[in-house]
């Protein structure tokens, strides 16, 4: 991670970075280490980040882990990512990024009131999501269902692959915005994805929450806004109410 043009900078290098425990959410502690490296001049702008691999190993995670945790940097702003060379961090007046520390959110009411910001967005980018979605949208929402409902459903990669549907939804609207704010929600819902399933019987939330995306899908698919906006609205209400999460629902 050498940058010539930093030399009076005490670069970072991997052995900065500490493995993950295996009970955090992984994509975003590992963004959260990533990121402090960043907003604290330790990474200096346009400096590439280590590859994939490098990253992977270092954490001790798998390189989906590590994109998922890339994404969500790069929704926050910190990062840029360039086709085929890597991920760099961003200069620091480009930075647009909003940015929530993941431990406030262990804090009920400051999640409830991510939760209730969440509503209304994803209903209406279900509704866009219907009218403008793409062939390549499609198939890659059922890419992302795939993953749901594959072997891994029961891990932490089932989460994963539910995060990145909603991001999907918010793709498939066509506008950048909601990539952008929804994108950055989505990483920080994670714990209600671990709550429900901690609090109820696994094979049952999964299948449920599986059996909900695929109604999400299908009614986007159908070009519905109506149709997309019930399902997504349906989906989110029986979320909170498995994690006893009481929102002001109109």
């Amino acid at each position: 991670m050498t940058n010539p043009g930093h030399a009076n900078k005490a670069n970072v290098t991997v052995a900065d970075f500490i493995q993950i425990r295996r009970g955090e959410h992984l994509p975003a502690r590992i963004a959260g280490q990533i990121g402090k490296e960043i907003s604290e001049g330790r990474i200096a702008p346009g400096e590439k980040l280590p590859t994939e691999h490098l990253l992977s190993k270092t954490f001790g995670v798998s390189r989906s882990v590590v994109r998922e945790a890339i994404a969500q940097l790069r929704n926050e702003g910190l990062v840029e990512t360039r086709q085929g060379v890597g991920a760099f961090a961003t200069d620091v007046e480009r930075r647009h990024s909003i940015r929530i520390e993941q431990d406030n959110l262990t804090d009920r009411a400051s999640f409830r009131s991510l939760f209730q910001l969440r509503l209304p967005l994803e209903i209406e980018a279900a509704g866009l999501a219907a009218l403008h979605h793409t062939v390549e949208d499609l198939t890659k929402l059922d890419e992302t269902l795939g993953r749901m409902s594959g072997a891994d459903k029961w891990t932490d990669q089932g989460i994963v692959a539910d995060l990145a549907f909603h991001r999907q939804v918010a793709a498939a609207t066509q506008n950048e915005y909601y990539l952008m704010f929804l994108g950055f929600v989505a990483e920080r819902i994670h714990l209600a994805i671990h709550a429900a399933r901690e609090t109820a019987v696994l094979e049952q939330i999964v299948e449920i929450t599986i059996a909900e995306h695929v109604a999400i899908r299908d009614a986007i698919a159908s070009g519905d806004p109506v149709k997309a906006r019930n399902a997504m609205r349906s989906h989110l209400i029986g979320a909170a109410q498995r994690i006893d999460l009481e929102l002001e629902i109109f």
